[in-house]
């Protein structure tokens, strides 16, 4: 089993050992590297600007993290087109489909971007080209495993002429059209060679000879060869992913339902979710993963070991039907803590209608294993994934909870992806996520934003001011926008522009989105009247900023429009996202 990844960022601690890793993978397989283009991978990746190009590496690891192949991925913006630099496995390993894995998602990135298709360069099946036996019987393979994809040589130009005369190998020019197009226009394969040649071995290639290979190219539209190695042409078989792989990942937590209080008033209960599920399985928007079990260490991480401790055993302690509420308050002294658990709920939470029960810890729990279940699927490439779960998480900080919640989902989640990149919470909960506020205020690796009631009269009350700015290293980090009492979509859509902005300027690699739909007009815990179409551009605006996006689930308690809310919010998110 293996997973694949992206990198964009070679200097996080994590990527350092595995770009050591690729460099050592490149200087095996293609001993004719110049080692000073090896070592200019970190910059490809870093320095866009330099380069004229972006810069993405896909690498496949296996469950221990070993590296198992790479792929080098630039995309030339200005021309819309993509070129696959390298592809290799690790050598001394059976590659168990890891090249055909990589490649494929490649091309997935190449559609995402909407790009024309990708380019590569492969050496010559030729043998007027390649004299060497055994070279000639590993290019054929080479060449054989691209067709697969559709992806053949350019034919009539002169772009495996040698740059040195007498050359041995010179390479092709391939071109996969992503099952969309197997011949392009004659300009733009001239200036797409031109930038190639220029971009990636201006060093090396002198003007007199780019030239000539442009001139070369007459025929208008230009051509593939034809195919050699595919007996039977399935064209549809070349179309990049199919339409399963390209919806929302989705990800329930079944266990939610074992958290219900049946109490008049008490509005956080299953029914919300089954609001939800039945409007957005009518989408076809949607693929619904299973949820993993993970590790307790990633919700200490974030959570206080003592109120991890104490929420478990005092779920524990308590009879089927029984629910405590904290009623004492006390100064919250780490030397003398109450000792009776139920006189203790006071000491870790911050109101008094959040109740403790036998199976609150277990619906929490796995609320935090659905979370991280769709953060793995993020960096395994998913581009959209959605937690529906409740209990909720976002008011929940690091040792207390509160306002519904007990662990805060969307926290754990964005600390598992921040080994990998800086992350962006953006919470559109009607109620200020305290939580994550809390939690990251002194850290700059999760920039945490907030569009909300305003404190003096919404929940949680005691936070999520407008100063509120961040502390030490995450100063600049933690941005809330607290709005008034009385708000149409037609306002907030403002507000939402300039969180979106803020979102922009910090380039995070993920986007967690803490959705709460209790902004509903008539929302039972909120003032706002955002209507179902305002819903759906909020989600359009988000999907248009193009980031790998992971929503989790927070408020929402009017079932009637609950799920009509959310199929509007994700059917623009999705639409955003897509073109």
């Amino acid at each position: 089993m293996f997973r694949i990844r992206k990198i964009s960022n070679p200097h996080l601690s994590v990527n350092i050992q595995t770009m050591n890793k690729i460099k050592e993978i490149i200087s095996q397989q293609f001993p004719d590297i110049n080692p000073k283009k090896i070592d200019e991978i970190s910059s490809q990746l870093t320095d866009p600007l330099k380069h004229k190009y972006q810069a993405k590496i896909f690498v496949a690891e296996d469950e221990r993290s070993s590296i198992r192949g790479f792929a080098l991925f630039l995309y030339m913006p200005d021309l819309q087109f993509c070129y696959l630099d390298y592809i290799a496995v690790s050598p001394g390993k059976t590659s168990g489909g890891i090249g055909g894995a990589l490649y494929e998602r490649v091309r997935e990135e190449a559609e995402a971007f909407g790009a024309l298709g990708i380019f590569c360069e492969c050496l010559p099946d030729d043998p007027e080209l390649c004299k060497d036996k055994v070279d000639l019987a590993q290019n054929k393979k080479r060449l054989a495993f691209y067709e697969r994809y559709g992806a053949r040589p350019i034919a009539n130009t002169r772009y495996e002429t040698p740059v040195v005369p007498n050359d041995d190998c010179p390479p092709y020019l391939v071109f996969d059209g992503l099952g969309v197009r197997d011949s392009l226009p004659a300009t733009v394969t001239r200036q797409i060679i031109r930038a190639i040649l220029e971009r990636k071995y201006g060093d090396y290639c002198p003007e007199t000879y780019i030239q000539d290979v442009v001139d070369s190219i007459q025929e208008d539209p230009v051509r593939l060869r034809p195919f050699l190695y595919k007996k039977k042409i399935q064209p549809e078989l070349f179309r990049t992913t199919l339409p399963e792989k390209k919806k929302i990942f989705w990800v329930i937590n079944d266990k939610h339902s074992i958290h219900h209080i049946r109490e008049i008033g008490y509005v956080e209960s299953p029914v919300r979710v089954k609001s939800i599920q039945n409007e957005l399985v009518k989408t076809g928007l949607f693929r619904v993963g299973k949820v993993k079990e993970f590790n307790e260490k990633f919700i200490l991480k974030i959570h206080d070991p003592g109120y991890v401790n104490y929420f478990k055993n005092v779920c524990k302690s308590l009879p089927p039907g029984k629910s405590v509420y904290p009623y004492v308050f006390p100064i919250r002294n780490a030397i003398r803590p109450p000792k009776d658990l139920s006189v203790k709920a006071g000491y870790y939470c911050i109101d008094t209608f959040t109740p403790l029960n036998q199976n609150a810890y277990l619906a929490a729990r796995w609320g935090v294993n659905s979370a991280l279940t769709a953060a793995e699927e993020m960096l395994e490439g998913c581009n959209l994934a959605y937690v529906l779960t409740r209990p909720p998480g976002h008011h929940a900080e690091r040792n207390v909870f509160g306002g519904f919640c007990y662990f805060n989902n969307n926290a754990i989640a964005a600390d598992y992806l921040s080994l990998f990149g800086n992350i962006a919470i953006l919470d559109i909960d009607y109620h200020h996520g305290n939580g994550q506020q809390q939690i990251f205020y002194e850290r700059k690796d999760v920039f945490t934003v907030s569009i909300h009631g305003h404190p003096s009269f919404a929940y949680p009350y005691f936070s999520g001011f407008k100063d509120e700015s961040g502390a030490g290293e995450g100063l600049g980090y933690n941005l809330n926008f607290p709005l008034p009492e009385n708000l149409d979509g037609a306002g907030y859509r403002v507000t939402l522009a300039k969180a979106l902005t803020a979102i922009q300027k910090y380039k995070p690699e993920y986007l967690v989105v803490a959705l709460g739909l209790d902004t509903a007009k008539d929302d039972p815990t909120g003032t706002w009247q955002l209507a179902v179409k305002d819903f759906e551009e909020n989600g359009r605006m988000i999907g248009q900023l193009k980031l790998p996006t992971l929503v989790v689930q927070e408020g929402g308690y009017k079932n009637r429009s609950l799920g009509i809310n959310a199929k509007s919010f994700f059917t623009g998110l999705y639409q955003g996202y897509s073109k």
